[in-house]
């Protein structure tokens, strides 16, 4: 039967997602838009038949951010469908951000034939070039419209996107772009729809089998000696959900054969129980020891530490890189050897080792933390730093937590100390923008459940659309703002601009808006907090709503600098007395 183009756009673009299905395909975001319609009903008909996740979003950056939240949680891609032109553009920070922390995700954009390109049509942009520098792959389905495609052709793209989103051995996870050309008309018929679902359902095949070259070997794996001194230096986990156990199982393993001091970033995804780990390291680091012998193992990207930068760039040993796949160069100290194979293959090939001791370290570490304890009640007035100590003892262990890629996730590793290590934390520092804040702590409380998320005022606002989401299927989010009227994080820097109020115009930026009233716009529960000593009473009510809501508290970001800057003397002054 020949069909017509409108119900062969629809039959293909079914065939497409069932393609996707097979091989793992669970949660959709689909953003408004007519070219991308064929999309949008297969989409509605597979959630309405319980295939798929479908959430609906109206701002594609947005769109894109939850997804990638909805990702990292999952371990598996989600795809993302918008429609043509600027629509495409909105999704380029996600993918960056995807990119650069080794998530799966998937972008499908509706575009004009060939016919229409590069002739002045309306809405017509050469959008199948934004995304491609930041991708894993980026293709474009035929030219002159997927309805030419064949049930083969559906497979490859689907088997080709799902396997080069999630990685492999000698390549990391990330984003991937379809870009589908669709002819017109657009829209398929009620009975057409009806017609071409019956039939491709009937009718399924087995997806194609994509045949893949035989990945490069990847080279033997440096030795570093654990009967030897040495230090191991863990940043951010990135890399897929499924692959954490094994990871934090071989790094246990290392660190019961060397007894070497972990210095972990709290996004490092480590348990909280490792030998050796040093709850405040980064307060510790003038007194951990500098040598020639001394070894250090690096993995995974570098905290966000300048003072850690300045002391690894003190050794005059052997640094070693460990990535989980991710072959692109990862030292911006230029002082490491990098292997890729991951912390599980690399420690197969290492010797056994004696388990050495950092109890000497171990002991200034806790005294650190009594001094901690007393210099920063948890009550009173409201600081930065007394947040992150007193949010991490006080939020459940079983509730993952968010932190802002700006001045929430220094200070939970600084200031948090071990509560800060009981939790399961997230902050998409891959780029390390503002941008998508709100949106990814949605995606990830969709799928993980309860989660908090800390941020700032200024990465609230940036993605007010965030608050959006919370009406499709009322994700468990409690969004703890710190509002310091501005950005709190260019207080911390060297900047000099003159009068208070010109580094507020340049800088900080402090905005008018109220934020307890753009939630309650949004239909949100808020609370503002008073003062430190309601934050457990707060909290409770905070997690006892149903979907997402707003506990906002004020901070001075003048007077907390200065908190900072007295603290760290303190702990210099306590390790001088050891």
């Amino acid at each position: 039967m020949l069909l017509s183009v409108a119900a062969a756009n629809f039959r293909v673009a079914l065939g497409l997602l069932l393609s996707f299905r097979r091989f793992g395909l669970e949660r959709l975001v689909l953003c408004p838009g007519s070219r991308s319609g064929a999309l949008a009903t297969a989409a509605g008909l597979l959630a309405k038949k319980g295939d798929l996740w479908l959430t609906t979003a109206i701002d594609e950056r947005s769109a894109a951010f939850l997804a990638l939240g909805m990702a990292t949680a999952s371990g598996k891609a989600v795809a993302v469908i918008t429609s043509s032109g600027t629509a495409v553009a909105n999704l380029l920070p996600a993918a960056v951000e995807a990119d650069r922390s080794c998530q799966p995700l998937l972008l499908l954009t509706a575009d004009r034939p060939l016919r229409l390109k590069n002739c002045g049509a309306n809405q017509t942009v050469n959008q199948e070039e934004f995304l491609g520098p930041v991708c894993r792959w980026a293709h474009s389905g035929p030219l002159q419209g997927l309805h030419c495609a064949e049930v083969e052709d559906l497979d490859r793209l689907a088997a080709n996107s799902w396997h080069r989103a999630h990685g492999s051995v000698t390549d990391a996870a990330g984003p991937v772009h379809l870009n589908l050309p669709f002819e017109e008309p657009l829209h398929a018929s009620v009975a057409e729809q009806e017609d071409g679902l019956a039939a491709l359902i009937s009718g399924q095949a087995d997806p194609v089998a994509i045949a893949s070259a035989n990945p490069p070997p990847i080279n033997a794996a440096p030795l570093l000696d654990p009967s030897l001194p040495g230090v191991v230096v863990a940043g951010p986990w990135r890399g897929l959900a499924s692959d954490l156990t094994s990871f934090q199982q071989a790094v246990r393993e290392w660190q019961q054969r060397s007894g070497w001091p972990l210095l972990a970033d709290p996004l490092s995804a480590l348990p909280v129980d490792l030998p050796g780990r040093l709850d405040h390291w980064e307060l510790l680091l003038e007194a951990l020891p500098i040598g020639e012998s001394l070894q250090v193992l690096r993995l995974g990207p570098m905290p966000a530490s300048r003072k850690l930068e300045k002391w690894l760039s003190g050794f005059s040993g052997p640094q070693l890189l460990i990535t989980e796949g991710d072959p692109r160069p990862l030292d911006p100290l230029g002082l490491a050897t990098q292997w890729h194979g991951g912390m599980q293959a690399w420690l197969a090939q290492q010797p056994e080792g004696s388990l050495g001791s950092s109890s000497v370290l171990k002991q200034l570490d806790e005294r650190l933390g009594t001094l901690l304890d007393a210099q920063i009640p948890c009550c009173g007035v409201a600081t930065e730093p007394a947040l992150a100590r007193a949010l991490a003892r006080l939020l459940p262990e079983t509730i993952p937590v968010m932190l802002a890629a700006s001045s929430p996730v220094r200070d939970w590793m600084v200031w948090s100390g071990s509560g800060g290590y009981r939790h399961r934390c997230f902050s998409f520092r891959g780029a390390s923008g503002i941008d998508g804040t709100l949106s990814l702590a949605m995606g990830l409380a969709m799928v993980q459940g309860r989660t908090v998320l800390i941020t700032g005022d200024l990465a609230l606002l940036h993605d007010s659309n965030g608050w959006l989401h919370g009406r499709d299927g009322a994700p468990p989010l409690l969004v703890v703002l710190i509002d310091n009227a501005g950005g709190g994080i260019f207080e911390q820097l060297s900047i000099e601009s003159g009068t208070p109020e010109q580094f507020d115009r340049l800088f900080a930026m402090p905005q008018r808006v109220d934020p307890l009233a753009l939630a309650s716009a949004h239909g949100i529960p808020a609370r503002q907090l008073a003062c430190l000593d309601d934050l457990q009473d707060a909290l409770e009510w905070g997690l006892m709503v149903e979907g997402p809501a707003l506990l906002r508290v004020s901070t001075s970001r003048r007077l907390d600098v200065a908190l900072r800057r007295h603290l760290r003397a303190a702990a210099q002054n306590e390790l001088l007395t050891r």
